[in-house]
């Protein structure tokens, strides 16, 4: 690390990053102990669950002056994908912080998980932390919530403690998750999220010398049904690539994606092979009926005689209402455009564990705030610019004081 003097707040986000919470044997201990000191530090309560041996919840909690309100969740992920080293500039957990070069004393700090979704969490605790050493308090008691396993689908985290009494206990109104950065000006804010569907088609027939005209074969089953998706495909890249009505163009979140990933058959060039199976990653826009599209798709598979497997799929289309009706958009709202900040609404083009929140009942909104900044997320060599941190917690810090001092309930 350079010599200069590093801001503290930096100090304690490179402590977070080097903590090797990657896919598939994270750190979770390390991380919980971590959090346990910030919490100690902060004046925060601390709570850790394990629905899941070895897979804390952590929870920090900032007591509010009226604790019979609802609360404010402030959820992230603490696990990181896994990382190609050889493709690095720099050891991808060493979190290295770089001078930019003509920026005036700006630094890059890369690191895995600098983007997705660690500057989150940790803004959160540094904006708590300014907060209260200006002695300021808050209506409605704050939750920052660490969950593990977010990367892999949440199965063992937000899944299971949604479910739980610990979060029934929370009283939870409102919440923040993660966002995507932006590569413009505006801040893109998630209302809602697409909902994956992992379909695997299975078709079994006749076998048989490859010189002959079988019949009844595997292929013959599986390629009408990669035909209808394929068509399924083209509609809706036609429908992305076709303005709204009043000119503006459409984002992943507006369509159904449908993606051919993986294809299976044969044992050997003049073999009929026995059975065949294609996988489909379709991640559904919430502007559809997502049971209807099941139904759709087992009876595609019927017709023509396949099997039907969805690996992952997911039925709860809720959305977040971003109107007057949502005192906390409200108040989310006018703090972001104190700011000077300009709302870009969004459709999540993938999935968080804001979904899981969602279908609990909670309103939530996904955001992070990174503006002018490459989409980085699960690539090589991610980072964050020292001022990207320090101006998220400066953001945070307006949008905390708003939303845990709306009125009512």
């Amino acid at each position: 690390m350079d010599g200069d003097s590093v801001p503290p707040a930096i100090e304690r986000f490179i402590e977070y990053l080097r903590i090797k919470t990657v896919q598939p044997e994270p750190d979770y201990a390390g991380c919980r102990e971590y959090l346990r000191r910030q919490a100690a530090e902060l004046g925060l309560g601390f709570q850790a669950h394990e629905y899941v041996a070895g897979k804390p919840v952590v929870v920090l909690t900032w007591a509010g002056m009226e604790p019979e309100a609802g609360s404010v969740v402030l959820n992230s992920h603490t696990d990181v994908v896994p990382v190609f080293p050889e493709f690095w500039s720099h050891p991808p957990f060493e979190a290295a912080r770089v001078a930019v070069a003509g920026s005036g004393g700006d630094y890059r700090i890369i690191a895995r998980g600098a983007q997705d979704m660690k500057i989150v969490g940790h803004c959160y605790l540094e904006a708590i932390r300014a907060l209260r050493a200006r002695g300021e308090r808050v209506r409605r008691t704050v939750h920052a919530v660490f969950v593990p396993d977010e990367e892999i689908g949440g199965a063992d985290g937000m899944a299971r403690f949604v479910e739980s009494r610990e979060f029934a206990g929370l009283n939870a109104a409102f919440a923040l998750d993660e966002g995507i950065a932006s590569p413009g000006d505006g801040l893109r804010v998630f209302y809602g999220e697409r909902a994956p569907c992992w379909a695997r088609f299975v078709a079994h027939g006749q076998t048989g010398h490859g010189s002959q005209f079988i019949a009844d074969t595997a292929a013959e089953k599986l390629v009408p049904v990669i035909d209808r998706l394929m068509a399924l495909r083209r509609e809706q890249l036609a429908d992305f690539r076709t303005p709204n009505a009043d000119g503006s163009a459409k984002t992943l979140g507006d369509v159904t994606t449908v993606n051919l990933t993986m294809l299976q058959s044969g044992v050997q060039h003049n073999v009929v092979p026995e059975s065949a199976s294609a996988c489909f990653d379709i991640r559904m826009t919430p502007t559809s009926d997502y049971r209807a599209f099941r139904r759709w798709l087992e009876a595609l598979a019927a017709e023509h005689g396949a099997q039907l497997e969805l690996v992952q799929f997911w039925d709860d289309n809720t959305v977040t209402p971003t109107d007057a009706s949502n005192p906390f958009w409200v108040a989310f709202e006018a703090a972001v455009a104190a700011q000077g900040i300009a709302i870009e609404r969004e459709i999540f083009p993938a999935a968080t564990d804001s979904r899981y929140l969602r279908r609990a009942g909670v309103p939530a909104l996904g955001v992070t705030p990174l503006r002018n900044t490459p989409i980085l997320l699960h690539d090589h060599n991610e980072y964050v610019l020292q001022s990207d941190v320090l101006n998220g917690i400066a953001f945070y810090e307006r949008v905390l004081a708003a939303v845990a001092n709306v009125p009512g309930p």
